[in-house]
Formats: structure tokens, C-alpha cells, sequence
């Protein structure tokens, strides 16, 4: 709930290749790119670029067959090929072997010890299961998964790349920014949606601003000004359900200035006596608007509206 500060979208066509007046996607023999045409091209291309940029350090410890094979089957929405426990083993034989190769101490192993060899194949899998593959499937409709190895083989190879470092970044940064346009337009009529349906509920109040809240329990204790630092106990949910924040599962009440949250809370949280729990609908105007937040175990999307219940345990100051 407090104030907040990767994301994907499309290069705008660039021109292409005509052959007989026809587009040409040009390919080896073998069948790897030698020209990136379309937009899912080098959209694909480019995240390659990106994601073996972030496994650099760890290149000569990956098998890109097993990478490539946990990849397709996240997005096929397959469980993982590798236990939680067998990753955990994978990542932890990793590092000793990323320390022993940096002359750091190993962990659990004696000066001058050479750590056990790790499988390649399980590295492979353990960054495709866990990593890559569930990051990116919500956009695997929009990506070439071939192109996107290819990125990353001839990075590892260190062969020639089809993209310059600096065209690949835009292309990335186009494409996030697509993405968060149109995220933030659906968020936006979804939640526009949702609150003039909600508004009419029996005993939902809606304020000047467009909050709207219900009195879950009444209390009778003294309310905070905007600038009070109050303790409060709280769970944030999206529309869809998810809790991307909860006092609860932390096990201890969360202590804050009104002040220093989104609006939405400094508003809402001023109506409340001391000992009493409301539900708040926060329009994305009063919570994060277009920017969102990526703070917390769940993303908030562009222009979201959220859903908190909130109790107010004490005043602080």
C-alpha cells in the first residue's frame, strides 16, 4: 500500500527485406535466422539477448537442450520437469561450483576442496522450470521460442548476433511499453466496470474523490488526521482475488505514517474509529496508477484498482 515508483512491447515495423516483391524471412538451411523480419522476431530475438545476458555467468553450466525443452513445457502450462527439492540440490551444487571457480570458500567444504560436478542438463532444466519458462509464458502466444534460443546460443557461442546491444534494448523497451498501454486500458475499463457496479451494493459508500469502502465492523474510538502514524492490520487484494499484500501472512501488524501511503489509504484510513475494519475499493487514481508496482510477490498492474480490508488497531501519533 505504499507509495511506489521489466515489461514488454512492440517495435514499430521497421522496414524489411523484398524479394519479388514478397517479404522474405531469411533463414539458413539448418534453419536458424539470418535476418530478423517480422515484429515476434525480433521481439523473440531480443528477450533471447536479454536472458542469456542474465545467465553469462553461469553459461559454461548450462544445457540449452534441457533449457529450451523446461521452457516449452511452462509454456504449455505443464508442471515443472524438476522436483522442487532436485532444483533446490541443482542451485545449491551450483553456487559451491560458481565460488570454487571464483577461489571463494565453499561452503561445507574444507580449503582447497573440490566441490561435486553439477549436471548441466539439471541446470538447464532447474533455470527453465523455474526462471524463464514461468516469467515468460504469459507472452508465449507472442514470442518464436526458436528465435529466442537462437539469442541465446550465439550469445553463449559468442558468435555474431543479429541485433546490435543497443537495437535490442529498444526493441525491448518499445515492446514494454506496448504492453503496459494496453494492460493499463484493460485494467482501466475493468475496474471503471467493477466500481459502478459495486457502487450500488447495499452498504457500499462512495466519496467525492471515488473511493468506495463498507463498514465491515463498527467502533466508537477516535479517528487519525491524514498526517496521524497509525498501526493497522491489513490484506490487499486485485480484482481477480490474488493477495498481493497482507499484515496477516506476515504475522504482525504493519505501522505507517497516512502520509507516506497511496492516497487512496490516506482518505480511507481517516474515516475509521480506532478498533474498527472496513473494506476500501481504491480506484487506480488514488493507488498506483499507470505505473503499477512491482514491489511485492504479486505485480500491480498499470491502473489497477485494488481491494483492502483494513483494521485499525491503534494511533500511533
Amino acid at each position: 500500500m505504499k507509495r511506489a515508483m521489466r515489461g514488454v512491447a512492440a517495435l514499430i515495423a521497421a522496414s524489411v527485406a523484398m524479394l519479388g516483391g514478397t517479404v522474405a524471412a531469411q533463414t539458413t538451411a539448418q534453419g536458424a535466422k539470418t535476418a530478423l523480419v517480422s515484429e515476434k522476431d525480433k521481439v523473440s530475438y531480443a528477450i533471447g539477448m536479454d536472458v542469456s545476458r542474465s545467465f553469462q555467468p553461469i553459461a559454461e553450466f548450462v544445457d540449452l537442450v534441457a533449457f529450451e525443452r523446461a521452457v516449452k513445457n511452462a509454456f504449455a502450462g505443464n508442471p515443472p520437469l524438476q522436483s522442487e527439492q532436485e532444483a533446490k540440490a541443482t542451485d545449491q551444487a551450483l553456487r559451491m561450483n560458481m565460488a570454487a571457480r571464483q577461489g571463494a570458500p565453499v561452503p561445507g567444504l574444507p580449503p582447497g576442496s573440490v566441490p561435486p560436478a553439477v549436471a548441466k542438463d539439471k541446470v538447464g532444466l532447474m533455470l527453465g522450470d523455474r526462471a524463464v519458462g514461468p516469467s515468460l509464458a504469459p507472452l508465449h502466444d507472442e514470442l518464436d521460442l526458436p528465435v529466442l534460443m537462437q539469442a541465446i546460443r550465439s550469445s553463449f557461442a559468442k558468435t555474431p548476433l543479429l541485433l546490435a546491444e543497443q537495437d535490442a534494448m529498444a526493441i525491448l523497451q518499445a515492446y514494454t511499453t506496448k504492453k503496459q498501454s494496453m494492460a493499463g486500458q484493460q485494467n482501466r475499463e475493468e475496474g471503471a466496470a467493477f466500481l459502478a457496479r459495486n457502487k450500488s451494493l447495499p452498504g457500499v459508500i462512495s466519496t467525492p474523490s471515488g473511493l468506495q469502502y463498507m463498514v465491515l465492523r463498527a467502533a466508537n474510538g477516535a479517528r487519525p488526521m491524514p498526517t496521524s502514524r497509525v498501526r493497522v492490520n491489513y490484506e490487499g487484494k486485485l480484482l481477480n482475488g490474488k493477495i498481493f499484500d497482507s499484515s496477516y501472512t506476515r504475522g504482525e501488524p504493519a505501522e505507517f505514517g497516512l502520509n507516506q501511503v497511496i492516497a487512496g489509504w490516506t482518505e480511507g484510513v481517516s474515516l475509521m474509529p480506532t478498533g474498527a475494519k472496513y473494506r476500501f475499493w481504491i480506484p487506480s487514481s488514488l493507488a498506483y496508477g499507470q505505473a503499477g508496482s512491482q514491489n511485492g510477490p504479486v505485480a500491480i498492474g498499470p491502473d489497477s484498482t485494488l481491494v483492502f480490508d483494513v483494521e485499525l488497531m491503534g494511533i500511533l501519533q
